[in-house]
C-alpha cells in the first residue's frame, strides 16, 4: 500500500535560524532592540531602584576591609596597616558584646514569635468579615501606623508611660500606684515588643489578604460538602493555601533576626534599661561613632551579617526539606 505524504506547510523547527538572523519557533531568541522598544520603560524604572543598591548596599561591603586593617581618622578608608583577627578576638573576649548579644537574640526572638503569627491572625479575621465597610475601617485603622516614622512612635510611647502619662493616669485613677515604665529594665522588652507589633501588624495583615485571594473558592466548597466547618476549612484549606506566602516571610524575618530596631531603641533607651535594651546597633553606634573605634564596629557588623546569612541559609534549607516551599 502507498500512502500520499501531501505537505501543506512546514513550520519552522524550534530553534532554526530564519533568513533574517532570528531563531524560530519558541526557543526564538528575541533582539534586544525589540525587547528595548516593548520594555524600555520598565527598565528605566527599575535603573534607579538598581543604581541605589549598588552604591549604598553593596558599595559600603567594600568597607569592611577595615575590620581587618586598622582604620585612623583622616586616613584611608580601607585602613592603614593590616591586622588579621585582632578586633574579632577583642569582641569575642570582650564580656559585653556576649551581653548585648544575649539582648539582641532575646528583643528579636520576642518580636518574632509575637510579631509573626498576629498579621496572619489579624488576615484571617478579617478575610471572615461579610461587611465591606467595616472591614475597609479595620484595615485602615490597622495599618495606620505603618505610616509613622519611628520617631513620632517613639514620642507616643514615652507620653502614654511617662509618670504623668496616660497609663499612669488610668492606674492612679482606678487606686494603683505610677510605675516609671521608662526607667525599669524588666519593663523595656514589653515596651519595645508592643511598640514594633502596633507599628508592623496592620501592613504584615496586607500581604496575607492579597494571599487570601489566590486560594481557589471550589476548594472551600468542596471541604463545606464533605462536612468541614470553618475552622476546619481554615485549618485544611485556607493555611496550606497561604503557606508559601507565609515561608517566604518567616524566611526574611529571620534574616533580620539580629538587626532590632536601631532607631527605636536608641529613643527609647536609657543607662538605667541598658541591662535588658541595649542590642548591637546601639553597642555599634556608642563603640563606632562615639568613642571612634570603627574597625572594632566593622568586625562586629561583619560577625552580625554572616550569622544573619547563616540563619536565613538554614531556614530555607529546612523549609525546603520540610514543607516544599522557599525562596530559591
Amino acid at each position: 500500500m502507498v500512502v500520499a505524504e501531501t505537505v501543506v506547510g512546514r513550520r519552522p523547527a524550534v530553534g532554526r535560524p530564519r533568513a533574517d538572523g532570528r531563531q524560530g519557533g519558541h526557543g526564538s531568541k528575541v533582539p534586544w532592540r525589540v525587547v528595548w522598544r516593548r520594555d524600555g520603560v520598565l527598565y528605566l524604572m527599575a535603573l534607579l531602584p538598581v543604581v541605589f543598591l549598588l552604591i549604598f548596599r553593596y558599595g559600603p561591603m567594600l568597607g569592611n576591609v577595615i575590620a581587618f586593617r586598622r582604620f585612623r581618622p583622616g586616613g584611608s578608608i580601607f585602613g592603614e596597616e593590616w591586622v588579621g583577627l585582632l578586633y574579632i578576638e577583642m569582641f569575642v573576649n570582650d564580656p559585653m558584646f556576649w551581653h548585648v548579644f544575649g539582648n539582641t537574640v532575646t528583643i528579636g526572638a520576642l518580636t518574632l514569635i509575637v510579631g509573626f503569627p498576629l498579621p496572619i491572625i489579624l488576615a484571617l479575621l478579617l478575610n471572615e468579615v461579610r461587611k465591606k465597610a467595616f472591614k475597609r475601617v479595620v484595615q485602615s485603622i490597622s495599618y495606620l501606623p505603618h505610616f509613622l516614622s519611628v520617631v513620632i512612635v517613639a514620642g507616643m510611647v514615652m507620653q502614654l508611660l511617662s509618670l504623668q502619662g496616660t497609663v499612669n493616669q488610668i492606674a492612679e485613677a482606678v487606686g494603683g500606684e505610677a510605675i516609671p515604665f521608662l526607667q525599669r529594665p524588666e519593663w523595656f522588652r514589653v515596651i519595645y515588643v508592643g511598640s514594633e507589633v502596633w507599628q508592623t501588624l496592620g501592613w504584615g495583615t496586607i500581604l496575607y489578604l492579597a494571599a487570601l485571594t489566590t486560594v481557589d473558592a471550589s476548594l472551600y466548597e468542596a471541604a463545606r460538602i464533605d462536612g468541614a466547618n470553618r475552622w476546619r476549612q481554615t485549618w485544611h484549606v485556607t493555611l496550606p493555601g497561604i503557606r508559601p506566602t507565609m515561608i517566604t516571610l518567616l524566611i526574611l524575618n529571620i534574616g533580620t533576626f539580629l538587626n532590632v530596631g536601631f532607631e527605636k531603641v536608641l529613643l527609647l533607651y536609657s543607662p538605667l534599661t541598658y541591662s535588658t535594651g541595649d542590642v548591637i546597633s546601639t553597642y555599634l553606634y556608642r563603640v563606632g561613632l562615639v568613642s571612634n573605634n570603627l574597625s572594632y564596629a566593622a568586625a562586629i557588623g561583619l560577625f552580625q551579617a554572616c550569622i544573619g546569612l547563616v540563619m536565613v541559609l538554614s531556614a530555607n534549607l529546612i523549609s525546603r526539606r520540610l514543607t516544599g516551599a522557599s525562596l530559591w
